[in-house]
C-alpha cells in the first residue's frame, strides 16, 4: 500500500518505513492553532483533520495520512516554541513532573476518514538550570512540542514513559498500522 503523508517530520517518515508503509510527502500547509474550547485530545485530532483535510482534497483519490503533536502540561499546551526563551520556560515548567504528549492521527481515504490520538505520559527529571541552557545550546529544542526530541539529547532527562514511545515521538506505531490495516 502507498500513502501520501501529510507531514515533512522526519520522523513520522521513519516511523511509517518501520510498519512497512510506502508513502510519498506532501505536507500540509495548514498551521492551526489550538481550539482551547475543546478537550486537549479533541484540540489535537480538529488540527490533524484539517492538516489531512487539506491535503485529501486535491489528492481524493489516495490515503493521505496526517498527524500532530502536543505536549499538555498544567492546562497549558506546549507547541513549538517561538525562541529559546519560550523553550527554557517549557522545559523549566517540565523538569521534576509528568506531561502528556498527545498525538492525533487522522486517515483519509476515498471510502472512509478515521480520526483518533494516542496519549503517553512522559516524567522528566528534575533539571537544573545549567542542565537546560546546555541543551538549549544544541539547538535540538528548534520545531519540536515541548521544546524536547525524545528520540534525542533530551532522552537522559526521561525518568519514564507510560504508553508509546512512538505517541511521544510523533506518530504512535501499532495504533497506525492497524488503522492502515483497516
Amino acid at each position: 500500500m502507498k500513502i501520501i503523508l501529510a507531514s515533512a517530520s522526519p520522523r513520522r517518515r521513519e516511523i511509517c518505513s518501520l510498519i512497512g508503509v510506502e508513502f510519498d510527502v506532501i505536507p500540509s500547509k495548514n498551521e492551526a492553532s489550538v481550539d482551547l474550547s475543546l478537550p486537549p485530545e479533541k484540540a489535537i485530532e480538529k488540527i490533524a483533520f484539517k492538516k489531512g483535510k487539506e491535503v485529501f482534497l486535491e489528492h481524493n483519490d489516495k490515503i493521505v495520512l496526517s498527524a500532530d503533536t502536543a505536549v499538555y502540561c498544567d492546562d497549558e499546551f506546549f507547541e513549538k516554541p517561538k525562541n529559546v526563551l519560550d523553550a527554557k520556560r517549557m522545559l523549566k515548567k517540565l523538569s521534576g513532573t509528568t506531561h502528556k504528549v498527545i498525538t492525533a492521527v487522522s486517515i483519509f481515504s476515498p471510502k472512509k476518514q478515521l480520526t483518533f490520538s494516542d496519549v503517553a505520559l512522559v516524567t522528566f527529571l528534575s533539571l537544573s538550570d545549567s542542565e537546560i541552557d546546555a541543551y538549549l545550546a544544541q539547538n535540538e529544542w528548534c520545531d519540536k512540542a515541548g521544546a524536547y526530541a525524545v528520540q534525542g539529547k533530551a532522552a537522559k532527562f526521561v525518568e519514564k514513559i507510560e504508553g508509546d514511545f512512538y505517541t511521544v515521538m510523533g506518530l504512535p506505531c501499532a495504533k497506525t498500522y492497524q488503522a492502515l490495516k483497516e
